[in-house]
C-alpha cells in the first residue's frame, strides 16, 4: 500500500471514529434533554457530521463525505440507537457528554487538518480549518438544543483544537511521520480539553458593565454544566 493510500485510510478511520464519538455526545445530550427517538438520531447525525460537512464544503470536496458515503450515516445512527436504548450503560461514564465531546474534538481537529493539507492548503489555513472541523459538531448540537455553543463559553475548547492542529501542520512542515504526528496532535487536544475541564482553565471572560442591573448568563464551567444535566 502506497503512502497516499495509507493516508486515505488513516483519514477515513479518523473521520469515522470522530463521527461516532461526536454522535455519541449528541445522542447523550438528546436523551438528557428527553428528546424522542427521531430527535436523538437527528442530534447524533448533526453532532457527528456538521464539522466534516463544513470542512468538505470549504475545501471543495463535494458532495461532502457525510452525505455521499453511507458509513457516516451508519455510524451516526448506531451511536444514536445505542445511546437511546442503552443510555444507562453509556451514562455510567463520568460526564459522558464531555468525554465524548473532547474525543470527537481531538479526532476531528487532526483529521480536518490532514484533509486540508492533502488538498493543498497552506499550513495556517489548514490548522484553522482543522479547528473549524473540530468545533462544528459541538456547535450544531448546542444550537439545536437552544444552548450557548460550548466553544463560546467552555474552558479551552477551540484553543485545544487549534493546538492539536498546529502539531499536525508542524509535523507536515518538518516531514515527520504523519501517523505519529496525528496521534500526538489528537492526544494534545484531548489532554488539554480534559485538563481545562478539571482545573477550570479558560480564556478571559467578558464582564458586565458596572452598574448594569440586567441579569446576564455568565459562561458556565463545563464541569458544572455536565453536573446540571444529570
Amino acid at each position: 500500500m502506497g503512502l497516499g493510500a495509507k493516508m486515505d485510510v488513516l483519514l477515513l478511520v479518523l473521520d469515522l471514529v470522530g463521527t461516532f464519538v461526536f454522535a455519541l455526545s449528541g445522542a447523550v445530550a438528546g436523551v438528557k434533554n428527553r428528546l424522542d427517538l427521531l430527535g436523538v438520531l437527528v442530534l447524533s447525525f448533526a453532532a457527528g457530521n456538521a464539522g466534516g460537512i463544513a470542512r468538505d464544503l470549504l475545501i471543495g470536496a463535494v458532495p461532502p463525505a457525510a452525505i455521499s458515503d453511507w458509513r457516516y450515516l451508519a455510524v451516526s445512527l448506531l451511536a444514536g440507537i445505542t445511546t437511546f436504548y442503552g443510555f444507562s450503560g453509556v451514562d455510567r461514564l463520568r460526564s459522558p457528554v464531555l468525554v465524548f465531546d473532547g474525543a470527537g474534538l481531538a479526532l476531528f481537529a487532526v483529521s480536518g487538518t490532514q484533509t486540508a493539507l492533502a488538498f493543498g492548503l497552506n499550513p495556517v489555513m489548514a490548522a484553522l480549518l482543522g479547528m473549524l472541523t473540530g468545533i462544528g459538531g459541538g456547535m450544531t448540537r448546542d444550537v439545536l438544543l437552544a444552548e450557548i455553543p460550548t466553544v463560546l463559553r467552555a474552558d479551552l475548547y477551540a484553543v485545544a483544537a487549534l493546538a492539536g492542529a498546529i502539531v499536525v501542520v508542524t509535523g507536515a512542515a518538518l516531514r515527520l511521520p504523519a501517523t505519529a504526528m496525528t496521534i500526538a496532535g489528537a492526544a494534545l487536544c484531548f489532554g488539554l480539553r480534559l485538563m481545562a475541564i478539571h482545573y477550570g482553565w479558560h480564556l478571559p471572560i467578558a464582564r458586565r458593565p458596572e452598574g448594569s442591573t440586567t441579569a446576564a448568563n455568565a459562561p458556565h464551567d463545563r464541569k458544572d454544566d455536565g453536573a446540571s444535566r444529570r
